[in-house]
């Protein structure tokens, strides 16, 4: 073979390993895009996460419905987490009214107390008055006109005496039997009031203590 073929033939080979031609310039092999490509698939692969990730590798139309309910799912817990947070703020709303309804209801008590006593002082120094004056003195219309007094104060509380009469039905709410003694009046009827009971808007303070009938006549 003479050296002109040998030239030709080593010009062939070197064509060959250097690829195609692109306007006189040799094509490299596209390793650059080839990279960019992977990266980007990598990069969707990670976008998913959680059970619809897993669901995905076997049906992508099953996945997307798990999807949206991690998606609800996500939504509820928010919700459920913001119930929470308002019902805590209302209890202790609660808790701040009731401590202050129970300081009014003190501060009401005080100052009605602080009215009834007011009302009680000037009593009180009738009564003094009274005992002031002379050993000698009549001091009854004093002590009268002091009970009338009082009797007034204790109406303004709305405060009735409890006083029943002889031959009254005895009330188990509003009385209170000391005795049974054999009298005239029928069987379960007041004979005698021992002590006068008091009541306060319907409500029994003290009940009057009484002697009641047993039914039995001793008159001859």
């Amino acid at each position: 073979m003479s050296d002109d073929a040998d030239m030709d033939a080593d010009a062939a080979a070197e064509d060959v390993e250097s690829g195609p031609a692109v306007n006189g310039e040799t094509a490299a092999p596209d390793d650059e895009s080839t990279g960019d490509d992977a990266d980007a698939a990598t990069g969707e692969a990670s976008t998913e996460t959680g059970l619809a990730s897993e669901v995905a590798e076997v049906d992508e139309t099953l996945a997307e419905d798990v999807a949206a309910l991690e998606g609800r799912v996500a939504e509820l817990e928010a919700a459920l987490d913001d119930a929470r947070s308002k019902l805590t703020r209302k209890q202790a709303d609660f808790q701040n009214y009731k401590k202050r309804t129970k300081k009014k209801q003190e501060q009401i008590k005080a100052r009605a107390t602080e009215d009834l006593v007011e009302r009680l002082v000037p009593v009180r120094d009738n009564l003094v008055r009274a005992l002031d004056q002379d050993e000698e003195a009549d001091i009854r219309p004093g002590i009268e006109s002091t009970l009338t007094e009082l009797d007034r104060v204790l109406e303004g509380e709305n405060v009735t005496v409890i006083e029943p009469q002889p031959g009254d039905e005895v009330d188990p709410h509003r009385h209170e039997v000391m005795l049974r003694v054999d009298a005239e009046q029928p069987a379960g009827t007041v004979v005698d009031l021992y002590q006068p009971g008091y009541e306060m808007a319907e409500k029994v303070i003290r009940p009057a203590q009484v002697t009641v009938s047993s039914g039995a006549d001793t008159a001859e």
